[in-house]
């Protein structure tokens, strides 16, 4: 057994070295010759110091990105090899017989030795953020984020739960599809409440203070012709230097959210185009297209995740104490292969993504026609988030949901030089 532990353990340590060697020696972060110069040069737009902690900030974070993920697949499997996964459902099974308490006494367990296991991963990007001046948070405020996080994934974690193994043991052959049908209106109904119920947990949410300037985007919102009366402001400050404004939710609790610290660092023209941007998705209905995706990634995920699954505790059932699909010590083998799925398939989603992203970048230059203020957003956003304006390509395939900084400023820059009757 601990022979096959420590088999995961050395292909795990031979894919961080990988990982390394192709983030720290092999990438070259340097920009193509065409773009020297332009806007979109970050030697235009930050001075030495920025440009070294961007590169340093940047190599680090991919890094620690690209072994997450897979010490949660290690941590599944070291979990499946030991017996503790079985150990874990008989403990749950011993405290009570209704099944919701044994799911959530599971669930419990289970959810503790994650947060546990990836501990050191979560504090290390803490040290990070604060060691390069992007987080503001005291370590008491963000362990009270990190245990909200828990208990907010431990409640959705446990009903999930819940419903899988009442429809795994009611239909073993369907019971995905039925799974599938059901993650619809709950995801829908998630993203209903969250405005209003999951994000005030963690800060909070009022009317944006300056007036004049939410006139301006609610009159930006209705030649758009979007039905707004409100724009919100978040205090972030006090966790972050970072900059963000986003739409949020469905139906009435749809929101408008702008990141104090966007308003303290942006000017209004720039700020218009950040709404602008958010209004893009609106207008072209990317939240619905959204949903859709999620609905067909889902079918074709959960219908693999079964298969795999069965086969999995079929031939490696009796060696790692799971006694059939019906129990609960089979749910590590569920998260690993959803996390794999999920893993593999963000490629795609992300490049879904990046199109959208694009496209209502290309949305908001056209309303507000100021590319010259759109330009100094993207390249004050690099600069507070220290990212890299041309990451490497694996980091760009699996971590990025928007186009690069060099892709979206040089969009902007060719639009000015085509539209120069706007200067």
């Amino acid at each position: 057994m601990s022979r096959k532990v420590m088999k995961w353990a050395g292909i795990y340590v031979i894919f961080a070295l990988a990982v390394y060697l192709y983030i720290f020696v092999f990438s070259d972060p340097s920009i193509p010759g065409q773009y020297k110069g332009t806007s979109a040069d970050p030697i235009t737009f930050m001075n030495e110091r920025q440009l070294l902690l961007s590169e340093e900030y940047s190599k680090v974070k991919n890094f620690l990105f690209f072994l997450n993920t897979p010490f949660e697949w290690l941590l599944y499997i070291v979990i499946l090899t030991v017996g503790l996964s079985g150990k874990m459902a008989k403990t749950a099974a011993s405290m009570s017989r209704l099944s919701i308490i044994q799911n959530a006494v599971y669930v419990f367990y289970l959810s503790l030795i994650s947060y546990a296991a990836s501990f050191p991963f979560q504090y290390l990007s803490y040290y990070l953020s604060k060691k390069y001046n992007i987080s503001n948070e005291s370590f008491a405020m963000w362990m009270k984020d990190g245990l909200i996080d828990f208990w907010v994934s431990f409640l959705i974690t446990t009903l999930i739960v819940c419903t899988l193994y009442y429809l795994i043991r009611k239909s073993p052959k369907r019971w995905w599809f039925y799974l599938w049908l059901l993650s619809i209106p709950f995801m829908l109904f998630f993203m209903f409440i969250k405005p209003v119920v999951i994000d005030p947990l963690y800060n909070d949410f009022y009317p944006l203070k300056d007036k004049q300037l939410e006139n301006k985007i609610l009159h930006l919102a209705k030649k758009a012709n979007i039905p707004a009366e409100h724009v919100f402001e978040v205090d972030m400050a006090t966790k972050t230097n970072t900059m963000n404004a986003y739409v949020t939710g469905i139906g009435s609790n749809s929101r408008i959210v702008l990141w104090d610290t966007t308003l303290q660092k942006l000017s209004d023209d720039e700020i218009l185009f950040i709404m602008a941007h958010e209004m893009g998705h609106y207008v072209k209905k990317h939240i619905y297209y959204g949903i859709a995706m999620y609905v067909a990634a889902g079918f074709a995920g959960l219908w693999l995740t079964a298969k795999w699954m069965e086969w999995l505790v079929r031939r490696k059932g009796m060696e790692w104490h799971i006694p059939s699909m019906g129990s609960l010590s089979s749910l590590p083998v569920f998260l690993c292969i959803v996390s794999i799925l999920s893993f593999l398939s963000s490629p795609v989603s992300n490049a879904i993504s990046r199109y959208e992203e694009k496209s209502a970048d290309q949305y908001a230059i056209e309303m507000v026609r100021d590319p010259d203020s759109a330009i100094r957003t993207f390249q004050e956003l690099s600069k507070s988030s220290l990212s890299q304006v041309n990451p490497p390509v694996l980091v760009k395939l699996f971590r990025y949901t928007h186009p690069s900084m060099l892709e979206r400023i040089s969009m902007l820059e060719s639009y000015g030089k085509t539209n120069k009757h706007l200067e």
